[in-house]
């Protein structure tokens, strides 16, 4: 009943400001994403490229530690006391990365800022989807990945500028901001609700009721309307199957296998793009120092490009198929990283920059799509969970793509990398039609739970 209640809320029934946090937790989520990119050509104990690689690579692994692991304790304890750990974890890791004074200690705190990061990228994501009207979900969920794209999208501009102009202390500067803005986003979430579907998944019925009265006078007050339509509850029993023999059952068996290969090689390719970009262009282009700053401002540049592309996915997210959104990503991803390796090859500037935006543009600015598919596909008792396994230790496929990129690129050529290694997920595309089902417009129960 609770639940029924809130999907049918004609608008968002909370203070805006909680998904303000959540879209700061994004920002610093996707900002220390690229700006590790962008500093690790002017760390001055980097001294290599495979340095570089594992430096990246070892941010990711803590991904796939931290995915997993802490949202499963999600499912047990709720979302919002480990969103608050996960934004912990990341503050101590970012300012444990500016203090880092050799590839020890910037490996250690890689590792533990991406074990914050990755249980907070799937957290963030359940918590907007189980609080969020469902004709509405994506839209809402939208607003967040705005701010979150942001991060990504700005990020890449002021970190560009800021390593530039301070290239001796500009790389510690911008793990500082990181840290500061995980703080900001402790104190938001401290005064967040738990979601309504955990609290009634987990018989908290008292907390639950007097949540969604305040839910319903905010949605009603926002929406102009003095009465709200009868709720539609849907009837299912679910069995108390724990939330592994849940995951691994024939049903959610198969999602979840399909997400984790997705997202895993997503991963392989996508982070050699947005973490490794510039040693590309500094130790496989060899471009000279006088050209070396250009190039790696015309990569910020194009990093605007991801903000814009959230903006465009917008009008499309609540109204069509999340599986032909998801393809079309994969397939914008592929053309514009392809367009950038010839560009940087063979020294043609413009083709270079606007490869980048593309991908930026649709690879980047629309992974989203990827997140709502993980979050919609899975019950509330085992949503975070069955998330942090097909994101989080999908992110193995990042962990492992930087750590191997050098030797990728010189058995393959830069061409071949950027335009190849697509192709396993254009291929993983055809599955996610075989497998998932049509969740646009749907409540949450309906897609999983409901006969």
């Amino acid at each position: 009943m609770y639940i029924a209640r809130a999907d049918r809320l004609p608008a968002w029934g909370l203070s805006y400001l909680l998904i303000f946090g959540l879209a700061f937790s994004f920002f610093i989520t996707l900002y220390d994403v690229i700006n590790i990119g962008f500093a690790l050509p002017y760390i001055e104990f980097v001294t290599t490229a495979g340095e570089a690689s594992l430096a990246a690579s070892l941010g990711l692994f803590g991904y796939a530690v931290g995915g997993p692991t802490l949202t499963i304790i999600a499912d047990r304890i709720g979302r919002k006391p480990t969103l608050l750990f996960t934004a912990l974890l990341t503050s101590i890791g970012s300012f444990g990365d500016a203090l880092a004074f050799n590839i020890p200690t910037l490996y250690l705190f890689r590792f533990i800022t991406g074990m914050g990061i990755g249980g907070d990228l799937v957290l963030v994501m359940t918590y907007m989807s189980e609080m969020a009207p469902a004709v509405k979900r994506r839209s809402y969920v939208n607003l967040a990945f705005i701010g979150g794209w942001a991060g990504i999208g700005f990020g890449p501009f002021f970190s560009s500028i800021i390593v530039t102009t301070y290239p001796t202390v500009g790389w510690r500067y911008l793990f500082v901001i990181g840290g500061v803005i995980a703080i900001a986003v402790i104190v938001i979430r401290a005064i967040s609700p738990e979601t309504i579907r955990f609290l009634a998944n987990k018989g908290k019925f008292k907390e639950a009721d007097e949540l969604i009265k305040k839910m319903e006078e905010t949605s009603m007050k926002r929406a102009h309307v003095t009465s709200l339509p009868e709720p539609n509850v849907l009837e299912y029993k679910e069995e108390n199957r724990g939330v592994f023999k849940t995951l691994f059952s024939r049903k959610y068996g198969k999602r979840l296998t399909v997400l984790f290969l997705f997202m895993f090689w997503q991963y392989f390719v996508d982070y050699m793009f947005l973490a490794l970009a510039p040693t590309w262009v500094k130790d496989i282009l060899h471009v000279p120092g006088h050209e070396l700053a250009y190039m790696i401002t015309l990569l910020g540049i194009a990093g605007l490009g991801a903000f814009i592309g959230s903006l465009m996915i917008r009008p499309f997210a609540d109204r069509f198929d999340i599986r032909k959104l998801s393809t079309i990503g994969v397939v914008g991803y592929t053309i514009g990283t392809t367009l950038m390796a010839i560009g940087g090859v063979y020294g043609i500037i413009y083709l270079f920059f606007s490869g980048a935006f593309i991908a930026e543009l649709i690879g980047v600015g629309w992974y989203q799509a990827y997140y709502m598919m993980d979050a919609e596909n899975f019950p509330t008792s085992s949503r975070a969970t069955g998330y942090g396994i097909a994101d989080g230790l999908g992110h193995l496929g990042g962990a492992i793509g930087t750590a191997i990129f050098i030797p990728i690129v010189v058995a393959l050529g830069s061409i071949l990398t950027w335009s190849v290694l697509w192709i396993p997920n254009l291929i993983m595309c055809i599955f996610l039609f075989l497998t998932l089902p049509n969740a646009t417009g749907k409540r949450l129960e309906e897609i999983n739970e409901a006969s």
